[in-house]
């Protein structure tokens, strides 16, 4: 039997990458559905408790998830700082009915972080040198999504967003992001 978990993260190019980056995990029978908040609303404590009740009340395929994780993006803050509103907050607004776990992630600036994590697959879909930055340490990059959209030679979309995911090994990035490793761990197993 398959496990089913839904990842809450912020936005469109979250839902188009993430998918890809953890498809290892469907080796070990674990399914994910990325949520997102509608027309590019922020993602609040507000908005992670409409998108976990709609996961429960409408699940995709035939069961209601096993997991949730919630993903944010801590822009080089204390993670701990930004994930406590989270933490606080949305367990006591979930009703009894909803069994499912919950779990906490982050990406320590954005998600593009985790792209510089491969180098080499990121350098290939760029066919170009990366930059000042040290691939080998990608949650100190600061603003990723900015470095990585000035080294794009057109504009930086979901599409794009996808497009790069597929083509990095997320075994490597996990290596070197420890954001990442615990982002993978949060859905895998628990809290990392």
């Amino acid at each position: 039997m398959s496990k089913q978990v839904v990842i809450i993260a912020s936005g469109p190019t979250e839902r188009a990458a993430i998918p890809l980056l953890v498809r290892d995990l469907q080796k070990e029978n674990i399914n994910v559905n990325v949520q997102i908040p509608p027309r590019h609303g922020k993602l609040t404590v507000d908005a992670a408790e409409r998108l976990l009740k709609s996961a429960w009340y409408r699940p995709q395929g035939d069961s209601s998830p096993n997991k949730y994780v919630i993903l944010v993006d801590v822009d080089g803050k204390q993670p701990d700082a930004v994930l406590e509103p989270f933490r606080q907050n949305l367990a006591s607004r979930l009703e009894p009915q909803i069994t499912a776990s919950l779990q906490f992630a982050y990406a320590q600036w954005h998600l593009e972080a985790w792209f510089f994590g491969d180098s080499d697959g990121l350098r290939a879909y760029l066919g170009r040198d990366l930059g000042s930055v040290d691939s080998s340490q990608p949650d100190n990059i600061e603003n990723p999504k900015l470095h990585l959209k000035n080294l794009l030679t057109e504009s930086y979309t979901r599409l794009t967003s996808e497009t790069i995911a597929s083509l990095l090994d997320p075994q490597i990035i996990a290596g070197r992001s420890p954001s990442f490793h615990g982002f993978i761990e949060a859905v895998r197993n628990g809290d990392g």
